[in-house]
């Protein structure tokens, strides 16, 4: 399986999350953990550029907030 590959990058008005197919399915994983119901609200995940995401890439929250 090829390696993970995630980049973030934007400006004030829009934001790019572009990734290969095995980095799309990590954040689909990411996103259904947080979507678990054991977990509560306010749970929240980085990704940092140089760690999880490419590097030179801007960071990223994945965050629950069941007030929205």
């Amino acid at each position: 399986m090829d390696e993970s590959r995630i980049n973030v990058y934007g400006s004030a008005t829009e934001i790019t999350i572009a990734a290969n197919a095995a980095g799309l399915r990590d954040l689909a994983e990411r996103l259904m953990g947080l979507a678990d119901p054991g977990l509560g609200d306010g749970y929240h995940e980085h990704l940092e550029g140089g760690i999880n995401l490419e590097e030179g890439s801007v960071s990223l929250i994945l965050a629950r907030d069941e007030a929205l």
